[in-house]
């Protein structure tokens, strides 16, 4: 019964529904899918059934059960972080090209030659593409790209239209938005390295029950065994389980919270 609920439980976590993608607008482009469906959730999906096939190989169909969750849990935040990264790669990206950008434009040379240097300035391609489409097709709405980007491209493209209109400086609002793009990267590398404290404490007290397990089984109590093949053990195993799930996911939010 106790292995029925457990899958059933997999299956919700695993379902592309809205709560597996209702955090995932303001960390992950939109061009590469959401987690949790389509191609990028198939990593969740493999890392789940195979942590079950080799659960259920080696030990209970309740271990099976925990070992899907646990991998499609780990796997989604991998992911997860894996998106964010990819995102603040684009943000730096898209500031370097502004600077090439606004850097050219001073010195004389025409937008078609400043953008081609600006393209090619952004570490990204996909940031210098987007780039290159705010200037030269401004009138198109950006496609669906993360919060911080849409806006340095929208404003970029809100300055070409009046920049076309009127003559006046593209340069300078280049320029401001990429004081306002750095500014913003540097403030969350000082909140990341403000918050490497707690993340690390939560990782420390993620595995102390691993390590009680090790110690248990050093001294020949065997909890292993226990935990997997008793009734007490099997609820203790869920209810561990599902404490340790709670004070990540728990620990993780207030981390979250204070990174915004």
């Amino acid at each position: 019964m106790s292995a029925a609920l457990l899958l059933a439980a997999v299956a919700l976590l695993l379902w592309p529904g809205r709560w597996a993608g209702a955090r995932l607008p303001a960390a992950t482009p939109r061009r590469g899918g959401a987690v949790g469906g389509g191609a990028a959730g198939r990593p969740v999906v493999l890392a789940a059934a195979s942590a079950a096939a080799a659960g259920a190989i080696l030990s209970t169909p309740l271990v099976a059960a925990l070992g899907a969750a646990a991998a499609a849990a780990g796997v989604r935040a991998w992911t997860r972080r894996r998106a964010t990264a990819q995102v603040e790669a684009a943000i730096r990206g898209l500031a370097d090209g502004l600077g090439a950008l606004a850097a050219d434009l001073r010195s004389g040379r025409s937008l078609v030659a400043a953008v081609s240097t600006a393209e090619h300035a952004c570490g990204d391609p996909a940031a210098g593409r987007s780039l290159v489409r705010a200037v030269r097709t401004p009138e198109v709405t950006p496609a669906e790209e993360p919060r911080e980007i849409a806006d340095a491209l929208g404003r970029i493209a809100a300055a070409t239209r009046l920049s076309t209109r009127t003559g006046c400086s593209l340069a300078a609002v280049a320029t401001a938005v990429e004081d306002d793009l750095r500014a913003r990267a540097r403030h969350r590398a000082e909140l990341r390295a403000a918050t490497a404290g707690p993340r690390a404490s939560a990782a420390v007290l993620a595995g102390l029950p691993v390590l009680g397990l090790l110690m248990g089984s050093g001294v020949g109590a065997d909890p292993w065994r226990v935990l997997t093949t008793t009734g007490t053990g099997q609820v203790l195993l869920v209810g561990g389980v599902a404490l340790e799930a709670a004070g990540l996911v728990w620990s993780h939010r207030l981390v979250e919270r204070a990174l915004r």
